[in-house]
């Protein structure tokens, strides 16, 4: 097994134990102790902390895939690369944070009426967003050495867990609104400061920067890609938070909060994909640096079969067991308007983790800039379903945006790729995938009919037999599902690791 592998499974397995953490924290502990308003306002906060972060980086984190095949050398500590990664997102912090106060008033303005309580702490997006930047810098510093599970780790576990105390201390008055609000600064901070204390430990960084390494022709080819990796990002880190902002902006924080958990819920379809999609980055700019295109076509496609195989298996049980997530909520009455929202939510999740890979390879080759295009076009069209759906139909209504506007984008996208590339992350195995997901829903629909009413009323209170019902036909669809995909032969990979599982059970020999 590669080393690609390894960590993608080892990152893997850390997101994971991350989510089933964030999933104490969310569906128990946040839902529990936070008003609806209050999820909102934590969300949009930190949402627009993301949003402030991913500007600010001035493109660094997909720049630094792309030319740090150019710095590559392990004696010479990469030639300062490292050091170049620090500096040009600070500059961008620098200049965000003139825009973030110049536009202070239009932003007020449009969260006044129905948010306000966000414009009390809209500064504290500030140090949020600053230690947003950089965990997302160490992080890609890490991807690039092919060392991701113990960022990952810090990231998905780390920070979790910070964010399940912190909860909790509010929820018995520990903290107060604004103490809490602060307490996640700080727990932002420490990720932060333990990511770079890993990096050096691989002794591979330094701030010292060799500017006479970089030639007059990779300095005006960088400063053309950085420029027009700013403009896009313009657009492309806004899209992903459009359906936030409007239902906070239209709805109010109180139906943000409720879009909040069903965007927790749908998340868990792309999980795979965060470890899958980081480690294969630095893979994808190598092949596409040294002009192997069939190299990068074929760990796109395998990188685009596994996360289809893993996320439509995690969106099918999601959907199957919807009605008992909500019965089992704390206050999951008032949660359940998001219902449907989480059905189009997922599908979009599943669609953009599956594709987003084709993003990857078009973002490493020489006609990069075709990518702005696709990016203006989602963002545009995102924003303006958005405009009109959201005052409609809500939640709902935000979540069917996302979904149609990332539709449009690859299919248009993909249909570029293959005809100047010659990549595609479409495969035949994906069809035998949702075959088998598609039999699954037909066993599940059978089993709703006749043997979930049964369960349900052998119990007094309907979440009881909800449960045992969902317990059992998860743990069989389960079984059913991944016999299918040993038998079919999907992914040999997926098969080398079952079969690792049975040999540790005792139930194949070696």
């Amino acid at each position: 097994m590669g080393i690609v592998a390894r960590q993608s499974i080892k990152g893997t397995l850390a997101t994971y134990f991350g989510v089933a953490v964030g999933i104490v924290t969310t569906f128990f502990v946040q839902t529990k102790y936070l008003t609806t308003e209050e999820i909102g306002l934590v969300d949009v906060l930190l949402q627009s902390a993301l949003l402030f972060s991913g500007l600010a980086q001035l493109g660094t984190n997909t720049s630094a895939m792309r030319y740090y095949p150019y710095f590559k050398d392990e004696e010479h500590r990469d030639h300062g690369f490292f050091g170049w990664t620090l500096i040009v997102p600070l500059v961008g912090f620098i200049l965000f944070l003139g825009g973030f106060f110049a536009l202070r008033n239009p932003i007020a303005s449009f969260f006044s009426e129905k948010s306000a309580l966000f414009i009390d702490y809209i500064y504290y997006v500030i140090p949020l967003a600053f230690f947003m930047l950089y965990i997302s810098v160490f992080e890609t510093n890490s991807n690039l050495l092919m060392r991701i599970v113990v960022p990952r780790f810090i990231r998905e576990v780390g920070l979790r867990v910070m964010t399940l105390v912190i909860y909790l201390l509010y929820g018995f008055h520990v903290l107060s609104l604004t103490g809490m609000v602060v307490a996640f600064c700080v727990s932002y901070g420490l990720a932060t400061v333990v990511n770079i204390v890993y990096l050096f430990t691989l002794h591979r960084v330094s701030f010292r920067i060799e500017k006479k390494y970089i030639t007059p022709k990779l300095k005006r080819d960088f400063l053309i890609y950085t420029v027009f990796l700013i403009t896009s990002a313009l657009a492309g880190n806004i899209t992903p938070l459009l359906n936030r902002y409007f239902v906070a902006g239209k709805q109010g924080l109180a139906i943000s909060g409720i879009l909040t958990i069903a965007i927790y819920i749908a998340t868990l379809v792309e999980m795979p994909y965060r470890s899958l999609g980081s480690i294969s980055k630095p893979q994808i700019s190598q092949a596409m640096a040294d002009g192997n295109v069939k190299e990068a076509d074929r760990i796109c496609k395998s990188v685009a079969l596994h996360q289809f195989l893993a996320g439509s298996l995690v969106f099918f049980f999601i959907w199957i067991n919807i009605d008992t997530v909500f019965a089992l909520l704390p206050n999951g009455e008032v949660f359940a308007a998001g219902k449907w929202a989480v059905l189009i939510l997922g599908i979009s999740r599943l669609v953009n983790s599956t594709l987003n890979v084709g993003t990857t390879v078009l973002s490493y080759s020489k006609i990069y800039y075709y990518s702005l295009f696709f990016t203006i076009l989602l963002t545009v069209l995102a924003w303006w379903l958005n405009a009109r759906w959201v005052v409609e139909w809500g939640v709902n209504g935000a979540a069917f945006a996302t979904l149609v506007a990332y539709m449009v984008h690859y299919v248009l996208l993909l249909a570029l790729i293959r005809w100047k590339i010659g990549t595609s992350p479409l495969s035949a195995k994906q069809l035998l995938v949702l075959l088998v997901v598609g039999v699954l829903f037909g066993l599940d629909w059978l089993w709703s009919k006749a043997l979930t009413p049964w369960f349900v009323g052998l119990f007094n209170k309907p979440v009881y037999g909800l449960t045992v019902d969902s317990l059992l036909k998860t743990t069989l669809f389960l079984v059913i599902g991944l016999v299918a995909i040993y038998k079919i032969k999907i992914s040999q990979s997926v098969n080398d690791v079952i079969d690792k599982g049975l040999q540790l059970l005792g139930l194949k020999r070696k």
